[in-house]
C-alpha cells in the first residue's frame, strides 16, 4: 500500500543492501550478543490523525502501529522473502483463486484476549464497509468473494479472479480486535484510534497530543523479546527546532533535511554523537493538480504549469542536488518506470503555447493572463513545518506570476490539510507518496479511488489508463506487467495529473550509541537495534 507523506517526512525506505553501521563505542566495549534497556527516541515531523490501522493513511501513523499491531505474513527485510506473523502456514490454490491460513495458538491481544480468526473476518468486514474510512484498502480487496472461518484457527480468502499481489493483502491485512468494538459504534472515531490495541511487542503508553507518542514494551508479547523499553515519539513539525532538539540529545533518529545534512551538521560534535546515513527512497515528491477544478480540466494547462517549474534549478538549489527529477509515479530504480520518458524540460516558450492553444491569453506584456474574462488565479496549498513545501511554493509562485499566472499560498496544520485533500477542496497541493516494494498504482489512479476519501484525490480518470491498471492486477507474469505498466507510464506523462517532481535521497541521523543498524532493501530495521549497558541513556520508572 502506498502511504501519503508529508514532504519532509521521509526517514526510511529502499537503500543500500547489507550495509551495517557501529555505535561509535571503542570496539572492546561492546558485548557480543545484544542487550536489553534503553529507550528509542524518534521525530514524528506531522501528529497522526489516528492509530487505526484500517483508517490511517499517513506515514506517522504507519510508523507508530508498525509497533503495536501486526498481520499474518510481512517481508522479511533481509531475504524480501513473505514470512509469517500471526499465521502458522498458508496455502495457495493452483489458479490463485483460494489463500488459505492456519493462525497460531498462542496469540494474545494486548488486554488478554485470545487472537482468532473472527479478528480477521471483522476486520475484512471493516475494510469492506462503505461507511468505514478504508477507501485506501478497500480497492486491495475488492474482489475478495468471501472469507471462510474453517475454524477459529484457519481462514480462507475467496477470489472472483486472480490478483498478482493477493498473498501480500491477504497476509498482510490490517487486523483489528473484534471484542473491542460494539455494534452500532462509529468505526472512525472509536476511542482505538486514541488507545490502540495490537498483538505486536509495544503498547501504547500515552498520547500526548501535540507533545509526545509512547510505547511500552509489550511484557506479555508472544514473539521475541524486544530490545527497548520503550520508544517515544516527540511531535515537532518544524526541521529546525527538532535539529535543535536532536543536538542537545533530546533525539535518537531524525530525517535532516539537504540543508541540515550539507550544512547544520558538519561539526565534530555532531559527528561524534550521531552517524549520518544517506540512500535511494521508493517514494517520490509532486505538485499535484486537482483535475477536477475548470483551470486543470485541460491537459494543456497541466502540461504547462510542468514546463514552467524548473525541476532541476529546484533540485540543484533547494535540495542540494539530492535525488533525481522524475517523470511517472514509479519507483525511478524500478523495472516499472520507463527511463526512455524523459521528463519534460523547463520551457516557459512552449509553455505559453499550450495555455494560448487552451484559451488564456495576456492582452499585454505584464497584464493577468485570462480565458473568457477570468484570470488565472489559484490557491497552492502545503503542509505545516514542511520547510521544503514552503519553499517550493514560494518558486512556483514567482515563477508563474512572470507570466500572469496569480498564486495564493495558504498553510494548514497536517490533519486539516489532510481533510482537504481528501475531500478535493483544494486547487493545487505538495505532497509525496511511499510507496510499496510491488507496484501496483490502481489505489492512487484508478477512476474507482477519486471518490469517498479515495488516494486519487487529484480526480485523474482515463478509460485506457484503468483497463491497463485491471489487466495488470490479473497479470502473473512480470514482463508482460512491466510493458503495460510502461504504456500507463506514458499515459500519465502526456496527462499530467502530476507535476512529478523528485524521488529523493533519504538523509537520516542515528545516535552512535545504537547498534547493529543495518540497512537493508526495504531499508533499517529499528527492531534489531538495542543499546549496550554501559551506554545506556534511560531507565524505566
Amino acid at each position: 500500500m502506498n502511504r501519503l507523506a508529508p514532504i519532509a517526512a521521509f526517514c526510511v525506505a529502499l537503500l543500500l543492501a547489507g550495509l551495517c553501521l557501529g555505535a561509535g563505542a571503542p570496539s572492546g566495549s561492546i558485548p557480543s550478543t545484544p542487550e536489553n534497556g534503553d529507550w528509542m527516541i524518534d521525530l514524528l515531523n506531522a501528529e497522526p490523525a489516528t492509530l487505526n490501522p484500517i483508517t490511517a493513511t499517513d506515514a506517522s501513523a504507519s510508523a507508530i502501529n508498525d509497533y503495536i499491531y501486526e498481520s499474518l505474513i510481512r517481508r522479511n527485510p533481509r531475504t524480501l522473502k513473505l514470512e509469517p506473523v500471526l499465521a502458522e502456514s498458508w496455502e495457495i490454490s493452483e489458479d490463485h483463486l483460494a489463500y488459505t491460513f492456519r493462525l497460531k495458538r498462542n496469540v494474545r491481544w494486548q488486554d488478554g484476549h485470545p487472537f482468532t480468526a473472527k479478528d480477521i473476518l471483522y476486520s475484512f468486514d471493516r475494510i469492506m464497509d462503505p461507511r468505514v474510512d478504508a477507501a485506501h484498502l478497500r480497492n486491495y480487496y475488492q474482489d475478495i468473494e468471501k472469507i471462510a472461518l474453517l475454524d477459529d484457527y484457519t481462514v480462507r480468502y475467496h477470489y472472483r479472479k486472480p490478483y498478482f499481489r493477493a498473498l501480500e493483502f491477504c497476509g498482510g491485512i490490517p487486523i483489528v480486535p473484534a471484542h473491542v468494538f460494539q455494534e452500532g459504534e462509529d468505526f472512525n472515531n472509536h476511542p482505538i484510534g486514541r488507545m490502540p490495541v495490537g498483538t505486536g511487542p509495544y503498547r501504547m503508553l500515552k498520547w500526548e497530543t501535540g507533545k509526545e507518542v509512547t510505547l511500552v514494551r509489550n511484557e506479555n508479547y508472544w514473539g521475541n523479546r524486544p530490545h527497548f523499553d520503550r520508544i517515544l515519539y516527540r511531535i515537532i513539525t518544524n526541521p529546525t527546532a527538532a535539529l535543535q532538539v536532536l543536538k542537545q540529545g533530546g533525539l535518537d533518529v531524525m530525517p535532516l533535511t539537504p540543508i541540515q545534512w550539507v550544512k547544520q551538521t558538519q561539526n565534530r560534535r555532531f559527528q561524534e554523537d550521531y552517524r549520518k546515513i544517506k540512500y535511494n527512497t521508493p517514494s517520490y515528491r509532486y505538485i499535484g493538480w486537482n483535475n477536477e477544478r475548470p483551470v486543470f480540466s485541460d491537459r494543456r494547462v497541466r502540461q504547462a504549469m510542468t514546463l514552467l517549474i524548473d525541476r532541476e534549478m529546484i533540485l540543484n538549489k533547494v535540495l542540494f542536488g539530492l535525488g533525481t527529477v522524475v517523470s511517472g509515479t514509479f519507483y525511478v530504480n524500478s523495472p516499472e518506470y520507463d527511463k526512455s520518458i524523459k521528463p519534460y524540460p523547463y520551457d516557459p516558450k512552449s509553455a505559453m503555447e499550450l495555455l494560448k492553444a487552451a484559451g488564456w491569453e495576456r492582452r499585454n506584456g505584464d497584464g493577468p493572463l485570462m480565458k473568457d474574462g477570468t484570470p488565472f488565479a489559484f490557491e497552492f496549498l502545503i503542509s505545516s513545518g514542511s520547510k521544503f513545501g514552503e519553499q517550493l511554493a514560494t518558486i512556483v509562485q514567482e515563477n508563474l506570476k512572470q507570466v500572469g499566472i496569480a498564486v495564493s499560498i495558504r498553510t494548514l496544520e497536517w490533519a486539516v490539510f489532510l481533510q482537504r485533500i481528501e475531500e478535493h477542496n483544494f486547487d493545487a497541493c505538495t505532497l509525496a507518496w511511499s510507496l510499496s516494494w510491488e507496484s501496483d498504482p490502481y489505489q492512487l489512479w484508478h477512476s474507482s479511488q477519486a471518490s469517498d476519501k479515495g488516494s486519487n484525490f487529484v480526480g485523474f480518470r482515463n478509460k485506457e489508463a484503468d483497463g491497463i491498471m485491471e489487466k495488470a492486477r490479473t497479470e502473473f507474469d512480470a514482463e508482460k506487467r512491466i510493458r503495460l505498466y510502461h504504456r500507463f507510464h506514458a499515459i500519465l506523462h502526456e496527462e499530467q495529473p502530476y507535476t512529478f517532481l523528485f524521488s529523493t535521497d533519504a538523509l537520516v541521523a542515528i545516535s552512535r550509541r545504537f547498534q547493529d543498524v543495518n540497512i537493508y532493501a526495504m531499508g533499517p530495521d529499528p527492531r534489531e537495534w538495542w543499546v549496550p549497558k554501559a551506554l545506556q541513556k534511560y531507565r524505566e520508572p
